[in-house]
């Protein structure tokens, strides 16, 4: 190859990069929930927020979207930080900010305290929906309500890897199934404990606010069998919180794995009654 012909490759390669660059400035942002906003508008439903917990990632509600968008539900599946709980709630803050209908938020074990923030201060949230979740009031922590009664198999699973910002926790691969999805084949569990995205302790560990259940009706899915927060933890904070409680016998902490359509009907009961 001849320096001419190199040098006519690179401003090629130059000029398409400038042309790519060019039109990704002009992508508006928020494009997921605008997307979900016009579907809103179409369908006359609100859009179905759903945050994931510690050990987890939104694939997890794989089945459940599904499910709503067969029914016509605009849903946003928000990648929960993890990070520290005044940061998450922040976030999924932020994507709330930019959907002008209304919502129904849906959280799933730490994301329960993520929404139980997140949702403050935003009028357009009808109802929010906790599945296997944590419920904070203000000043709790979800560690310390974890706590609150016996029966969590979590505290010695616990893997503990200290990184240059804080410490992140794991659970060990060997006990992940017992302790966080014992209704799943052990061939999916294999792979969700390899792929787990960890929990970070600071944020675990972090106050909450107060509590958006305060001001906005409540509804509770409480599996029997949970392993990470304790089912008499669940009950007295949907007690707490007037929320209508959908206990299901023998479902593991990721009933929404295991038992979606239980858990979709309880999002269909939340709109039912807010609409």
């Amino acid at each position: 190859m001849t320096i001419r012909s190199q040098r006519r490759g690179l401003s090629l390669l130059l000029a398409t990069m400038t042309l790519t660059l060019g039109l990704t400035s002009t992508i508006t942002p928020a494009s997921a929930a605008d997307s979900a906003t016009a579907a809103t508008a179409a369908t006359g439903k609100p859009t179905v927020v759903l945050v994931h917990g510690v050990f987890a990632d939104s694939s997890g509600w794989n089945a459940t979207i599904t499910a709503l968008q067969k029914a016509g539900f605009p849903v946003i599946a928000a990648a929960n930080p993890l990070r520290d709980l005044a940061g998450d709630a922040a976030y999924v803050s932020s994507i709330i900010d930019t959907i002008p209908g209304p919502v129904i938020m849906v959280g799933h074990s730490y994301g329960g305290a993520a929404i139980t923030n997140a949702a403050r201060g935003h009028d357009n949230v009808k109802a929010l929906v906790y599945v296997a979740a944590f419920a904070p009031d203000e000043g709790e922590t979800p560690l310390e309500l974890a706590g609150k009664f016996p029966g969590s198999k979590l505290p010695p699973a616990l893997v503990a890897r200290p990184h240059p910002g804080g410490t992140d926790g794991y659970i060990d691969p060997a006990k992940f199934r017992e302790v966080f999805a014992a209704d799943l084949p052990a061939s999916q569990t294999r792979l969700m404990a390899a792929t787990q995205r960890p929990g970070s302790v600071e944020g675990l560990s972090g106050h909450s606010g107060v509590p958006a259940w305060k001001s906005v009706p409540s509804w509770f899915v409480i599996p029997t069998a949970d392993n990470v927060i304790p089912p008499a933890v669940q009950r007295f904070m949907a007690k707490r919180a007037g929320g209508k409680i959908k206990e299901v016998p023998g479902a593991s902490h990721v009933v929404m794995m295991s038992r979606p359509d239980t858990v979709v009907r309880h999002i269909l009961a939340a709109y039912a009654a807010t609409r």
